[in-house]
């Protein structure tokens, strides 16, 4: 089994910045991992942000967040960090972390709590 516990959310005025992480323990993160930024907001559906294979390659972002959000990890730490500038107020929404033991699977199979990111404006 997979942990995944999130932290780093908050309140920011917009054009401001966050970083969140995503502490993972609890099970086998290798090379083969995937882990993914998720978002949800009141009322909407569940939407991708980014990913990034454990290996530190094939990262992929949504368009509504390209140039602002940066995807890293930490291999020693198991950690990963989505850096989020120039925030807007649509980006407000619940962050989750997500991982596939493997990038070829179909699902995340494992979740965090999330973490709450409000922008004012």
């Amino acid at each position: 089994q997979v942990q995944l516990v999130e932290s780093g959310g908050g309140l920011v005025q917009a054009g401001g910045s966050l970083r969140l992480s995503c502490a993972a323990s609890g099970g086998t993160i290798n090379r083969y991992t995937m882990i993914g930024w998720f978002r949800q907001a009141p009322g909407k559906e569940r939407e991708f942000v980014v990913s990034i294979r454990w290996s530190g390659e094939g990262t992929t972002y949504a368009e509504s967040v390209k140039g602002r959000f940066t995807i890293s990890r930490s291999n020693a730490e198991n950690m990963v960090y989505l850096q989020m500038n120039s925030l807007k107020p649509e980006d407000t929404a619940v962050y989750y972390c997500a991982a596939k033991t493997h990038y070829l699977n179909l699902e995340y199979s494992y979740w965090g709590q999330g973490t709450q990111v409000t922008v004012s404006s």
